[in-house]
């Protein structure tokens, strides 16, 4: 017997939210700071967090099969993004291309300027700042983000076989 589609979404939200904790914690405390590569993933978890959150509390099926459709979604996106990282990382250019830092757009830019360029990034993407068994940050948001499309594709899996 399979877990509750709900059971899986809450698993999801909190995993999603112990890596939020992380991050922050190598922000704050170890004193890495994200690339803008780093923020769309947090981004991308954060809205996994809330949507699987959110459908775990609310009852009946199509709820709980909606949000993991969009839950594969947008953890798709977040891995294409780790992934584009970990290419860079792995392939670094001559040039750091991911733009301007976050402040001195800013304090540079009027605010509605300053907005859009946050989303084409300031900082090195391909810095390797910390590993664990080899793997980067990037590495291993890729890994967790496939791994919540694949616990998602499940409970869509598993209500596919009960419908048929």
């Amino acid at each position: 017997m399979g877990l509750h589609p709900r059971t899986v979404l809450a698993v999801i939200a909190l995993g999603a939210i112990a890596l939020l904790a992380f991050g922050l914690y190598l922000q704050h405390v170890e004193g890495l700071e994200p690339c803008p590569m780093c923020i769309v993933q947090r981004y991308a978890l954060v809205l996994v967090a809330l949507v699987a959150g959110l459908a775990a509390f609310i009852p009946g099926r199509k709820a709980a099969l909606g949000a993991s459709g969009l839950v594969v979604l947008i953890a798709g996106f977040g891995a294409f993004v780790a992934a584009r990282q970990s290419f860079l990382q792995w392939n670094p250019p001559e040039i750091v291309t991911c733009g301007r830092d976050f402040y001195g757009m800013i304090e540079t830019f009027p605010l509605k300027r300053a907005i859009p360029m946050i989303f084409k990034g300031g900082g090195d993407c391909a810095a390797i700042d910390w590993t664990f068994l080899g793997l980067t940050i990037a590495n291993w948001s890729f890994l967790n983000f496939m791994l919540i499309m694949a616990l998602c594709l499940g409970v869509l899996a598993g209500a596919w076989r009960a419908r048929g």
